[in-house]
C-alpha cells in the first residue's frame, strides 16, 4: 500500500511517500515564498525584470508585458521558488498573471494531497513512522551525496550549473550502468531533484549498451523530462522541470539549520518530562539563538522549559 506520511515539525514540515515500507519521495518545506503564488508586484528593474512583492520578496519576471515602465504594478505568478546556494541566492522566477486572483501557492500538505493517495498525519506522541520507513537514512543521503544500490554506488555532487551523479562499481559495466540508471532515477524522485542533471556512467564502447542505458532512464524516470544520448565517454544529461529546491540543496544551504531542526524533532519525541538541560554543538547553539520562535514552539509542544548549553 502507498501512503503519504506528513509531519508538521518545528521550523519545517516533512512528508514522505512510503510504498511497501520504503520511502519513494521525501519532501521538506521551509517557510517562504511558494511556487504557484499569485500576487501584485512592483517592477523595480526593467532591464532584468526584477519585481518586488508586498511581502518584500523579489523575483525575476519574464516576459514583461509590452510597454510596462519601471515602478509600474503587475500581477505575477511564481513558477520557481528562490534557490539558495553557498554564498549566493537565485531569485524566484515569475511570469505575468493576467486576470488571476491573488493568493498563496499550495503548501506541502496541499501538494501531496493532489496525488489522491492517503495522507497519514504523524504526531510526536505516536510511533515514529517516518523513522521506521528510513527517514534518517534518506536525509543522510541528501547530506552526504552517498547513495548505494545493489551492484554499485552513486556519488551526488551539487554545482552551480547542475547536479552531477558519478557511478562507481565493478564489471560487467553494461549491467552496472543499467542498474545505476534505475538508481539515479529513483534518487531524483526520492530527493526531489529537478533542473539540469549530469550522469557520469562508466565508459561503454558498445553502442547497443549505451542505448540500453538511455532506455533504462526512459523507463525508470517519470515524464516529463528531456535527455541527451550517452556519449562515448559515458556522460548523459537529463533536464527536468524545477519549481523548488531539492532536499540536498535545502540541507547544503543551511546545514546547521537542518541539523538543529532534526535535534528539535528528536527532543519533541522524547517521553515526558522534557529534559531540563540539553547539549548542542556550538554551531547549532548559535543557530538556535537566531530562531527564538523554534525554541518557543518546542516549549509549547513539550510543556517543558529546556535550557540549551554548549557541547564540550
Amino acid at each position: 500500500m502507498a501512503e503519504w506520511l506528513y509531519e508538521a515539525g518545528i521550523g519545517e514540515n516533512r512528508a514522505a511517500l512510503v510504498v511497501r515500507g520504503t520511502i519513494r519521495k521525501a519532501r521538506i518545506e521551509l517557510p517562504g515564498l511558494r511556487a504557484g503564488t499569485i500576487a501584485p508586484a512592483r517592477l523595480i528593474d526593467r532591464t532584468t525584470g526584477k519585481v518586488q512583492l508586498p511581502s518584500g520578496d523579489e523575483a525575476l519576471c519574464d516576459p514583461l508585458p509590452p510597454g510596462i515602465t519601471q515602478g509600474a504594478r503587475i500581477a505575477v505568478r511564481i513558477v520557481r521558488e528562490p534557490i539558495l546556494e553557498r554564498g549566493r541566492a537565485k531569485l524566484a522566477k515569475a511570469v505575468p498573471a493576467l486576470d488571476a486572483a491573488a493568493g498563496p501557492g499550495p503548501d506541502l500538505l496541499a501538494r501531496i494531497a493532489e496525488d489522491g493517495l492517503p495522507v497519514r498525519h504523524c504526531r510526536a506522541h505516536e510511533p515514529d513512522r517516518l523513522e521506521e520507513a528510513g527517514w534518517s537514512e534518506v536525509i543522510e543521503e541528501a547530506r552526504t551525496g552517498d547513495i548505494a544500490f545493489a551492484s554499485g554506488a552513486l556519488r551526488l555532487a551539487l554545482t552551480p550549473a547542475m547536479f552531477l551523479f558519478d557511478v562507481d562499481g565493478p564489471p560487467p559495466l553494461g549491467s552496472l550502468s543499467i542498474d545505476a540508471a534505475h538508481a539515479v532515477a529513483a534518487a531524483m524522485e526520492r530527493l526531489d531533484i529537478g533542473g539540469s542533471v549530469g550522469i557520469d556512467f562508466p565508459t561503454l564502447a558498445n553502442k547497443g549498451e549505451r542505448n540500453a542505458v538511455a532506455e533504462a532512464i526512459d523507463a525508470a524516470l517519470p515524464q516529463p523530462f528531456e535527455r541527451t544520448a550517452m556519449n562515448g565517454f559515458g556522460f548523459l544529461q537529463v533536464v527536468r522541470r524545477r519549481t523548488r529546491m531539492s532536499l540536498p540543496e535545502l540541507i547544503a544551504a543551511d546545514p546547521a539549520g537542518a541539523a538543529l531542526r532534526a535535534e528539535l524533532r528528536r527532543l519533541e519525541r522524547l517521553t515526558p518530562p522534557a529534559p531540563a538541560t540539553y547539549m548542542l554543538p556550538a554551531p547549532l547553539l548559535r543557530r538556535l539563538e537566531r530562531e527564538p520562535q523554534w525554541l518557543a514552539e518546542l516549549h509549547r509542544r513539550t510543556g517543558g522549559h529546556t535550557r540549551f548549553v554548549e557541547q564540550i
